[in-house]
């Protein structure tokens, strides 16, 4: 991933090769273009490959390069916004919609790895929501409660029951998700490419979009050294939106978000659930399938920030998973979540036939794959606009965004510089 270790770190170690891609060169024509490949433009180009539409994915690097390749790997259901709170925010029908939506988003995904036999470390046993002292309990009993009253399949553990399974008494509680998961994500992101392509979709990397314009009834979309002619235009580019949808880039706050790697091969998450705290400045912890545990926080690892965050994560780890006496990390990375005002995604229209979901708030994985889908289903004339599970609106930039990115990124820094040490 352009030589840099720390933008996808052990997953570019451990994942499967890419299918081999290459720069648009020379003009096509195409039903539906799609910009940007990751989870949520190569789930919209899969499925609309699978019903005969004829599509082409352009990528400014390469599959995978975003967010799609660098996150934790928690294939989570639902935001992070409490469910009983998604209607009054959305209104009832959007906010029922979403729920239920993101509620079975989880098994979307393990479909597609079940059908194309993804190769991306798969784990369906869940994830766990764990509870940092009584206002995390409190927190996590609310959560339990309302998706309980759903249906959900959920359940409150007691500390007990939550060392058990995190193979750590740091925590007062837990909150299992048995609709959840993890995977490797740049794994899974390749592997949606190759049944994109396998169902004769066309992808293209080291293809940046320097403008679109209109031509007719169709849009044209133009790269460094070709063009694509399409009557549809899916913008799927969330958090590492650049031009020619810099409205896209202005909605949402960048928060970075790092992972370290260790070996450890020890007693911790004996049944390899992901897991994260309810921390205000999170960690989250995951097992890979050769045995790595992947531990993370909110933070950038450049400048001064790759030692302090290191030194705050061994520490961390250390205090965390006590059995653990020797930290050496094999990897570390960062990339950035696109977060909106109200932590909840967006869907716009842009110009007539130019959409777009963005606004994962560190949810991509099952948003991105079902959200995907959605897209393709509305280009296709399956889901109306009146149908969607998000309300059609237009981009709104974030006040003082500029100042408040450098202060998260300062603050976790100042924050993990003093964590643990006492």
């Amino acid at each position: 991933m352009l030589n840099d270790e720390r933008s996808h770190g052990l997953w570019e170690k451990t994942a499967p090769p890419a299918p081999r891609t290459e720069a648009l060169r020379g003009d096509i024509s195409v039903d539906v273009a799609v910009i940007g490949a990751g989870f949520t433009g190569l789930s919209a180009a899969l499925h609309l490959a699978d019903v005969g539409a004829k599509v082409a994915v352009v990528d400014a690097v390469e599959i995978g390069f975003g967010g799609s390749g660098r996150n934790v790997g928690l294939v989570n259901a639902g935001m992070w916004v409490m469910p009983n709170d998604l209607p009054g925010v959305l209104g009832q029908v959007h906010g029922e919609r979403l729920l239920e939506l993101l509620g079975n988003a989880p098994q979307s995904v393990f479909n597609l790895v079940d059908r194309f036999e993804i190769d991306c470390e798969l784990e369906r046993n869940g994830t766990l929501h764990c509870a940092v002292g009584d206002d995390g309990v409190k927190q996590l009993e609310q959560r339990a409660e309302q998706w309980l009253a759903r249906g959900a399949a959920v359940r409150l553990l007691n500390a007990a029951e939550t060392a058990a399974k995190v193979g750590s008494t740091a925590y007062a509680a837990s909150l299992l998700d048995s609709r959840a998961g993890t995977i490797q994500p740049l794994g899974y992101v390749r592997g949606l490419a190759r049944a994109a392509l396998s169902r004769g979709a066309a992808i293209y990397s080291g293809s940046p979009v320097t403008a679109t314009q209109r031509s007719g009834d169709r849009w044209l979309v133009r790269t460094p050294s070709g063009t694509v002619s399409a009557e549809w235009i899916i913008v799927a580019t969330n958090a590492y939106t650049t031009s020619p949808w810099p409205q896209l880039r202005a909605e949402l706050l960048h928060l970075p978000y790092f992972n370290f790697a260790v070996d450890i091969r020890k007693t911790v998450l004996p049944e390899r659930q992901g897991g994260w705290d309810t921390k205000e400045i999170l960690s989250s912890f995951r097992m890979d399938r050769a045995g790595r545990l992947v531990f993370g926080s909110v933070g950038a690892l450049r400048g001064t920030g790759m030692a302090v965050h290191k030194a705050w994560a061994a520490r961390s780890i250390r205090k965390v998973f006590p059995q653990i006496k020797n930290v050496q990390f094999e990897a570390g990375w960062y990339g950035q979540i696109g977060m909106t005002s109200d932590s909840l995604p967006r869907f716009h229209t842009l110009a007539p036939k130019i959409i777009s979901f963005s606004g994962y708030n560190g949810r991509g994985i099952a948003p991105g794959t079902v959200f995907g889908r959605i897209l393709a289903e509305h280009v296709a004339g399956k889901v109306s606009e009146t149908d969607l599970p998000l309300p059609v609106t237009q981009p709104r930039e974030q006040g003082l965004r500029t100042v408040r990115e450098g202060y998260y990124e300062v603050g976790a820094q100042l924050a993990h510089f003093v964590g643990n040490r006492f």
